[in-house]
């Protein structure tokens, strides 16, 4: 399988042909089972989200927008302040799904902020039905552009570490690849970016945290990376120290749902011991962090909104019997939040920033 043959496989969010509805890939099912679906309602959209069958921020920020342009266009309001109305009624309900990644709100205001200039400048409804599905399809390009960016300046940081014959040991938490974007990923963009510069699969060793409770590193990291003929392997999240004390980790890249302007990183659960043993070992751990994560209303790690998720996936979704007493309490967030001082460098679009976050965020031009 080429390359480009690999990504149209794994492709994890498009707009159908006729513009009505959303093809995803069903991240639920994976690895057994690459199942394609159409999303046609507001409903099967905000499930899709909530249930993680469309999950990563950057996929999901895509995922909104294309979302807010297909329903848009069904709309049947005659009047701009009728179709503004029921389209804010819209971007809050989308915005109800998942609460920490700042993707899906970045993108909603951008369609949002789409909307109101097209109104204030006299458009029809029909112009701004369209400039809708111009601006998702811009916000799905950029996505694809950000990813290739950030790739690259972790692709250099791997060139920096490559010894003859022997691989680049890699650890990465969850998945921050390209089925949680719209191509390439952020954490495992470097590795596909090594690929397209003539790399081996071999040139790399990945080791995937399995990421309990929703194994997203086992089901989804691994058979991604597997797939494109990179060298990998997992474990559990609870075995990464032992494997950083044996030498076997040169660098670590992680993904990131959203940033505070002092750098402190919400992402998945079990990232921020990752930070803390990478520290201990002298291990570089940087993040991948799109711009639009960088959310600089934030001031730190401790006003970030962390989703707390069912009970069953800790007690019996991956089981055959219950594993947990019934009615025993279950602690389930689905993000922690890394201090920025544990954090090597936060890889942007933009340029690679390190401590202190928010004047390197200056420079870089984030706002």
């Amino acid at each position: 399988m080429s390359t480009e043959q690999f990504f149209e496989q794994v492709l994890s969010v498009r707009m159908t042909e006729d513009r009505k509805a959303l093809d995803i890939i069903d991240q639920t099912l994976l690895p057994g089972t690459i199942r394609r679906i159409r999303l046609e309602t507001k409903e099967a959209i905000w499930e899709a989200i909530k249930k993680l069958r469309v999950r990563g921020a950057p996929a999901i920020g895509v995922s909104a927008a294309y979302g807010m342009a297909v329903l848009a266009a069904q709309f049947t309001a005659d009047d701009y302040g009728a179709f503004y109305k029921e389209f804010v009624a819209l971007k809050e309900y989308f915005a109800s799904s998942r609460p920490t990644a700042v993707n899906l709100f970045w993108a909603l205001n951008r369609m949002d902020d789409c909307c109101r200039k097209a109104g204030e400048e006299g458009k029809s409804l029909d112009e701004i039905k369209e400039l809708l599905f111009r601006e998702a399809d811009a916000i799905c390009e950029e996505d694809v552009q950000i990813s290739r960016s950030i790739g690259e300046i972790g692709f250099g940081l791997l060139k920096d570490l490559k010894k003859d014959g022997k691989p680049i040991g890699i650890l990465t938490h969850c998945n921050a690849g390209t089925l949680a974007t719209a191509k390439y990923g952020t954490a495992t963009a470097p590795m596909y970016i090594a690929l397209e510069h003539g790399w081996k699969g071999s040139d790399m060793h990945v080791y995937c945290d399995e990421t309990r409770p929703l194994l997203q590193g086992a089901r989804l990291t691994s058979f991604e990376l597997n797939s494109a003929g990179i060298t990998t392997t997992v474990q559990c999240d609870n075995m990464a120290s032992l494997l950083m004390r044996s030498g076997k980790i040169d660098i670590i890249f992680v993904g990131c749902d959203r940033v505070a302007a002092n750098g402190d990183t919400a992402n998945k659960i079990g990232t921020s011991g990752v930070a803390i043993l990478a520290k201990h070992y002298g291990i570089p751990f940087y993040v991948c962090a799109p711009s639009s994560t960088i959310d600089l209303k934030t001031p730190h790690g401790g006003q970030i909104p962390i989703e707390m998720r069912e009970p069953d996936e800790v007690t019996q979704m991956w089981y055959k019997e219950r594993m947990a007493p019934e009615g025993v309490d279950v602690f389930n967030p689905a993000f922690d939040v890394t201090d920025h001082n544990l954090i090597t460098g936060m890889i942007t679009e933009k340029g690679l920033c390190t401590d202190p976050y928010g004047e390197a965020f200056a420079r870089a031009g984030i706002q």
